[in-house]
């Protein structure tokens, strides 16, 4: 018996402002929907095993892992990449640190850095403690400690975590 491949399904992704429809298999993931059905190649496809975080994006605000999730499972929602952070070409404060704090070396886990680091500053704004938070009961203090365990699931080959951990907290000081 031949194996037979599912019927597409069409699926609607609001993705960095734009609507885009997509008539895809259901078996895909949302980060190859997003780098070879729409050419959105800024997210990284790294272990593809939700172990690196180089292909992390924003879903409703949220961030996830693009290589875990399927594209249909978003249909109607929200999604930012990389190449959404920046408002036409100017940076956003935490890619302008990233370049400021030499934030990267080989740019593979950048992106994935990016969006999960904007993800988390926005996620201290709103008072949500991490597992190093000493006090959950208060608004979380952005320590080195504090970025480092909020930023745990996304690696970089070159250790450029200092540089990472100093822009991150550099954009965050701005913001407050």
């Amino acid at each position: 018996m031949q194996p037979t491949t599912p019927p597409s399904v069409s699926t609607r992704l609001r993705i960095n402002g734009a609507e885009h429809v997509l008539d895809i298999d259901p078996r895909v993931t949302l980060l190859d929907a997003l780098r070879e059905h729409l050419g959105l190649t800024g997210s990284k496809k790294g272990c593809d095993h939700g172990q690196c975080g180089a292909c992390t994006v924003l879903v409703e605000g949220r961030r996830i892992n693009a290589c875990l999730t399927l594209a249909v499972m978003h249909d109607g929602e929200s999604i930012t990449t990389v190449e959404g952070l920046a408002s036409g070409a100017t940076l956003s404060p935490l890619q302008a640190a990233f370049v400021e704090h030499d934030g990267f070396q080989c740019g593979y886990c950048t992106p994935g850095q990016l969006c999960s680091a904007t993800g988390m500053l926005d996620e201290v704004r709103a008072g949500w403690a991490s597992a190093v938070t000493a006090d959950v009961a208060s608004r979380p203090t952005l320590t080195d400690d504090e970025i480092r365990e909020r930023m745990s699931g996304n690696l970089c080959r070159c250790s450029a975590y200092p540089n990472i951990v100093a822009a991150i907290a550099d954009a965050a000081e701005a913001d407050a």
